[in-house]
C-alpha cells in the first residue's frame, strides 16, 4: 500500500483509487495462482458468499441489508438463498416435527430432500 495515497485501496496509477475493474483483474490473477477457475471468482461471488455466510451464522436479513447498502430488502433477498440446514432447523423446530421424533404422528423426517 502506498502510504502517501489518500485512498485505502490505491490504483496502479499513483494518486488514483482502485477501480472495480482493477479489483476484478487482481481477483482473477489471484484465482489463477490458487488454481481456481477465474471465471468463477468475482467481486459479486465474494459479495454473495459474504451474505450467505452471514445468514448461515444467524445474521438478521435487515442487518444484512444495511451491511450490503441496499435501499430495498428485496434486493438483499436476491443475494441470498435459503440454506438447507436452516430450512431443516425451521422444520424440525415445529411441534409436529418434534412429535414425529418421539414416534408420534407428525410431519416426519427426510426434509429437506437430499
Amino acid at each position: 500500500r502506498d502510504l502517501r495515497s489518500p485512498y485505502l485501496f490505491p490504483g496502479r496509477t499513483p494518486g488514483t483509487p482502485l477501480t472495480r475493474q482493477g479489483f476484478d483483474g487482481i481477483l482473477r490473477e489471484v484465482a489463477l495462482r490458487a488454481g481456481l477457475d477465474p471465471a468463477r471468482v468475482s467481486p459479486h461471488v465474494l459479495r454473495h458468499s459474504f451474505a450467505t455466510h452471514m445468514l448461515a451464522r444467524g445474521a438478521d436479513l435487515r442487518a444484512l441489508q444495511v451491511l450490503l447498502g441496499h435501499a430495498d430488502i428485496a434486493t438483499t433477498q436476491i443475494y441470498t438463498h435459503v440454506l438447507a440446514e436452516r430450512l431443516r432447523q425451521a422444520v424440525e423446530s415445529h411441534p409436529l416435527a418434534r412429535a414425529a421424533g418421539r414416534g408420534e404422528k407428525g410431519i416426519g423426517r427426510g426434509f429437506p430432500p437430499e
